[in-house]
């Protein structure tokens, strides 16, 4: 059966999955943006031909996946009613996606076809829905939650997520979107299933019980 997972989420030793005051300056909110230090270098390990437990981590996130979901803040700054449509994500002409990416968002536009088979779908559906959407996408594959915190929360609290890997830095941050709070009963139904670690980053999966 293809799964929903979540990969790569970055948080800090005090539960934090973004800083304060997103915007386009600081598209992960101030004073995190260091935070993912540990994967943009094992991508360059990877793409170098090395091996190790990040280097893992970062090919396990590329394997079986068709489709994806993220919210809104995940594809861009703005806030409220779309100004216009110029914005198309952090990505460029050829986001790293490769597949139909489901943005959940209260304020719809038409879906935005990019280079390299990537296609942004904006949607006001319900978690059940859309996800139902993205497993018919990726025809038979695995659907991945890119992000961000508020986004992953939602498909926990409706106990739809059935692996999350979480990479937990060893740094303090203090303020900023939880990753892990006022999930209620969202997070009973998970165990750790693998815990190991790097210099960089400590790896926990978590799995449905």
């Amino acid at each position: 059966m293809p799964k929903l997972r979540v990969h790569n989420i970055t948080i800090t030793l005090d539960g934090f999955a973004a800083g304060p005051h997103q915007r386009l300056e600081y598209p992960l909110g101030e004073g995190f943006a260091g935070m993912h230090e540990w994967m943009i270098s094992a991508m360059r390990e990877q793409a170098e031909g090395g091996t190790g437990i990040d280097v893992d981590r970062c090919r396990r996130a590329e394997e079986n996946i068709g489709a994806t979901i993220m919210g809104r803040n995940m594809f861009g700054p703005q806030r409220g009613p779309w100004p216009d449509e110029t914005w198309q994500g952090w990505w460029g002409d050829n986001p790293p996606y490769h597949n139909d990416v489901f943005v959940h968002t209260h304020h719809l536009r038409p879906s935005l076809v990019m280079e390299g088979g990537t296609t942004f779908h904006f949607t006001d559906e319900s978690v059940e829905t859309v996800l139902e959407r993205a497993f018919k996408a990726a025809g038979g594959k695995d659907v991945r939650i890119g992000g961000g915190a508020a986004t992953v929360q939602q498909y926990l609290r409706a106990g739809l997520v059935d692996e999350m890997h979480l990479a937990i830095v060893p740094a303090l941050l203090g303020r900023g979107e939880r990753l892990l709070d006022n999930l209620e009963d969202g997070i009973d139904g998970y165990r750790v299933a693998e815990l190991v670690a790097s210099p960089a980053a400590t790896h926990a999966l978590l799995v449905r019980r």
